[in-house]
């Protein structure tokens, strides 16, 4: 009974997407690139209180190298995942930004993941981050399941959106502003880490 309600939940999901993706046509929600923006009656950051959040999803996959990933790997640590594509121009254009705050948080257990989307040639995706100088992993993840993990807690309304996964490992907040500064990402990090500390 639990999978079939887990299955209705996730059909529910893709739906909502696909419904999103299909709707988003014009003004500013929409490029000729064909990304899918946070539409403007969405709160570009979501911060749920402690007592409030639920248990983040764990994400297994295949990385962008072919070799096994998996959250579980980086238990204790506060997590950013972040779900993007080499196509998207927001996600292009906050890539400094992300690149800048794993560096600048690697030792405050922090672990940055990536969860690349819609990309059929993984890589394009490979040769961005080389440009970029980006180095922390990314999931292989063209069908889409992993983003629909988080159905239960903060579902991606966005590309890109960003999760943060406190230390107990739950969804603590979700980030859809497409144009995220380093000092933004920064803040809710710290704000998540004083939550749980």
């Amino acid at each position: 009974m639990h999978s079939l309600s887990r299955a209705l939940r996730v059909a529910t999901a893709v739906g909502a997407l696909v419904l999103v993706t299909a709707c988003s046509g014009g003004g500013r929600d929409r490029t000729t690139d064909g990304y899918v923006g946070a539409d403007g009656s969405n709160d570009l950051i979501t911060l749920v209180p402690a007592a409030d959040r639920k248990p983040a999803p764990e994400l297994e996959g295949e990385g962008l190298d072919g070799k096994p990933l998996s959250t579980a790997d980086f238990a204790g640590k506060t997590l950013v995942i972040n779900l993007w594509g080499p196509w998207c121009p927001p996600c292009r254009a906050e890539a400094p930004a992300l690149k800048q705050v794993s560096e600048e948080y690697a030792a405050k257990d922090v672990q940055f993941i990536g969860m690349l989307t819609r990309t059929p040639d993984p890589s394009s995706a490979v040769a961005f981050n080389r440009k970029q100088g980006i180095s922390y992993p990314s999931f292989a993840d063209e069908g889409g399941s992993l983003e629909l993990e988080f159905v239960d807690s903060l579902p991606t309304q966005a590309i890109p959106t960003t999760w943060v996964i406190d230390a107990e490992g739950r969804v603590a907040a979700r980030i859809m502003d497409p144009k995220l500064r380093a000092s933004t990402l920064a803040g809710v990090i710290d704000d998540v880490q004083k939550s749980t500390s």
